[in-house]
């Protein structure tokens, strides 16, 4: 129990590193000029629900991996488990968002890779965490 508390944690943390790199910075320019964005004060009213979101994120995403690990190394059993996590969840999610709403194709394309990169990570950080 303690492991799943500690890499729940410590996911909960990247993810919102990794999160804030992604769209608070790489991103930040599409998203402001697209228009389609809260303002600052409007997503800082909002911040409670981020909080939320990436702790369920961080929750799912270490019982999820704990569930199905493998006696195998560590780093490749991380990053094809952060691989079908963004297959799953990371690339569907962009390309719905982009079917309805205006978002440019080159944003969703950024996204996509981006986060991808993003939850490959993630998942080397989760599959060390949780060696055997």
């Amino acid at each position: 129990m303690k492991q799943i508390i500690v890499s729940s944690i410590a996911i909960f943390v990247l993810s919102m590193l990794l999160g804030f790199v992604v769209h608070g910075w790489l991103l930040q320019g599409d998203y402001d000029s697209s228009g389609l964005m809260r303002s600052p004060e409007g997503q800082e009213a909002k911040f409670g629900f981020m909080l939320l979101a990436h702790a369920l994120i961080a929750v799912g995403f270490t019982l999820i991996y704990r569930k199905g690990r493998e006696d195998k190394p560590w780093l490749g059993q991380g990053l094809r488990f952060g691989l079908l996590w963004a297959l799953a969840s990371v690339a569907p999610l962009y390309l719905i968002y982009h079917a309805v709403m205006p978002f440019e194709l080159s944003l969703t394309c950024k996204q996509i890779v981006y986060d991808c990169i993003a939850i490959m990570l993630a998942g080397a950080a989760v599959s060390f965490l949780n060696q055997k």
